[in-house]
This record gives structure tokens, C-alpha cells and sequence, in this order.
């Protein structure tokens, strides 16, 4: 399955300003045609899926910014909405509700350390409203995405287990070709979901490219792999700003080596675009 790729990076190339603690999350207030617009442009580069702007969608996040609860409440739905309004127009594919790390709230990169100072409880309260949201809405599942920590994924198995109707994929955000961003093995991180049949794929995202073979490998054998890494540049925290290049069809290339070496669900993070899901559906195709 091909999943889309970077949702920031393609509303950046619509025209639309994301220098804001609340990301793409922002335009479900200003602009919800235009994540329309974008996750229109996915499917008709060949993807399968389109992840929903809640990655950085919370309520303390909108509460911050003097949103209403009930506001706040709306505008996580709407991302589903208008995920599942561009599902329908390509006529075909599915909706994954993006349930964000709780660093992505802290807006300070903490999703590639896993360093919050806080504990599993705590994690666990700061996930649960939105995950209800989004775990009634009408998305065909949730995509536990870029997790850093390994008391974040037991908060969010825990999460889990109070809503055995839900589907989901977990996918982490890695250091190097073993470990999640915390340090945890990615092995014992995906092992908190092996056998559990609400869990359809684990894996690895917002990840250099380079690590993806080696990861995937720690992976097989258990439940299907899902992977779909950032374009390789890297993230400068302290200027707000990403740095390095990459090629979509080298990018493209690259995704048929995971295939062959055993990932299921293929597509790209952050600084990926429709060309880069073109050339990943050329190869893989």
C-alpha cells in the first residue's frame, strides 16, 4: 500500500505559511480547502491513504491559541472531513486520523528525542481526548505517528485497549537503524503491539532513509511493516528549518529496495511531495 507523503510540505507549496506552534493544524481554522487541495494532490500521485492534519491538532494546542473546547473539538473532526472529501472526489482510498507525538505539541523537536519530563499517566491524559475524537470519527484508521518514546507507546497500547473497535498503525521516529529516538531497541518498542490484531502494521517514519533497511529488518518476522521517512535532510531545530537535499526518484528507487526487503505500507514524511509518491508508485508499480 502506498501511503501520501509530507501533508506540511505540500501546503507549503500551495502557498500557505506554517511558521506557527500549531503547524498545519493552523489551517483547519484559516484554510481547510487548501489541506483539502493537498491531500487532492496525493491521490492523484498514486497514494493510498491520506494521513489527516491532526498531527499537531490538540486541545491544549487550540486552548493556547484562545480556541473554545468545543471549537477545538470541531476542528479535529474536520480534518477527518476534509481528508474523507478528497478520498471521495479521487474516488477511491482511505483516511488515517494522524495521531502526533506529544512532542509535537511542545513545537521544540521533542519528537526526535523522546525527552518530554513527563510520565506514561501523564502521556496517557494528554492523548486520550483527542484519540476519542478521532477514534469515532468516520477515518478507517489512526496513524500513531513519529513516536519518540517508549512511555508514549505504552500510553498509547493503553489507549488501545479502551477502544477495541479502532484500528491503527504505530510508526516511530528513529535515531539509527535499531533504536526509536528515545534509544528503546525499535524491536521491544513494536513488541508492546505484536499480536494484537487492532494493530495493522509497525514501523518507522520522519526517519533518514539510510536507517530504513536495517529497521525494517529489526521488524520482520512480527506484525507488517510500515515505513515512510523523511526525504533525508535534517531537521534544525533551533533555526525552524530543514537542511539537505533529496531526489524523488532516487527516493522512488530506494522504496522498492523496502519492499523487496519486507515493508508492507510505503510512503513518505516530512519534505516529501507528490513528485516523490509519483516516483515511489513508478517503482513500486
Amino acid at each position: 500500500m502506498v501511503l501520501d507523503g509530507g501533508l506540511a510540505t505540500q501546503l507549503e507549496r500551495l502557498g500557505a505559511d506554517l511558521g506557527d506552534a500549531l503547524w498545519s493544524a493552523r489551517l483547519l481554522l484559516d484554510d481547510a480547502g487548501l489541506i483539502r487541495q493537498a491531500h487532492a494532490a496525493y491521490f492523484a500521485a498514486g497514494a493510498d491513504v491520506a494521513t489527516t492534519a491532526s498531527y499537531q491538532a490538540s486541545i491544549p494546542g487550540f486552548l493556547r491559541r484562545g480556541i473554545d473546547r468545543e471549537q477545538a473539538e470541531r476542528l479535529i473532526r474536520l480534518s477527518v472531513e476534509v481528508a474523507a472529501q478528497a478520498r471521495d472526489e479521487a474516488g477511491r482510498g482511505l483516511v488515517a486520523a494522524s495521531v502526533g507525538p506529544y512532542g509535537a505539541c511542545l513545537a521544540n523537536g521533542a519528537e526526535y528525542t523522546g525527552d518530554y519530563g513527563v510520565d506514561e499517566d501523564a502521556l496517557l491524559a494528554w492523548h486520550r481526548p483527542r484519540w476519542e475524537i478521532l477514534a469515532s470519527s468516520e477515518a478507517d484508521l489512526l496513524a500513531c505517528e513519529t513516536i519518540p518514546s517508549f512511555a508514549e507507546a505504552r500510553a498509547l497500547a493503553r489507549l488501545l485497549a479502551e477502544t477495541p473497535s479502532v484500528k491503527v498503525w504505530v510508526s516511530f521516529s528513529c535515531r539509527d537503524a535499531a533504536h526509536i529516538s528515545d534509544g528503546t531497541p525499535i524491536a521491544e518498542a513494536a513488541a508492546l503491539f505484536t499480536g494484537n490484531p487492532q494493530v495493522v502494521a509497525v514501523g518507522a517514519n520522519c526517519t533518514a532513509p539510510r536507517h530504513i533497511p536495517g529497521l525494517i529488518a529489526a521488524l520482520r518476522g512480527g506484525l507488517p511493516v510500515v515505513v515512510y521517512p523523511n526525504s533525508g535532510e535534517t531537521w534544525d531545530a533551533a533555526e525552524r528549518r530543514w537542511r539537505g537535499t533529496a531526489d524523488p526518484i532516487g527516493y522512488g528507487q530506494a522504496a522498492k529496495e523496502w519492499q523487496a526487503a519486507g515493508a508492507a505500507l510505503i510512503g513518505g514524511c516530512c519534505r516529501t511531495t507528490p513528485d516523490h509518491i509519483r516516483e515511489l508508485r513508478a517503482h513500486l508499480a
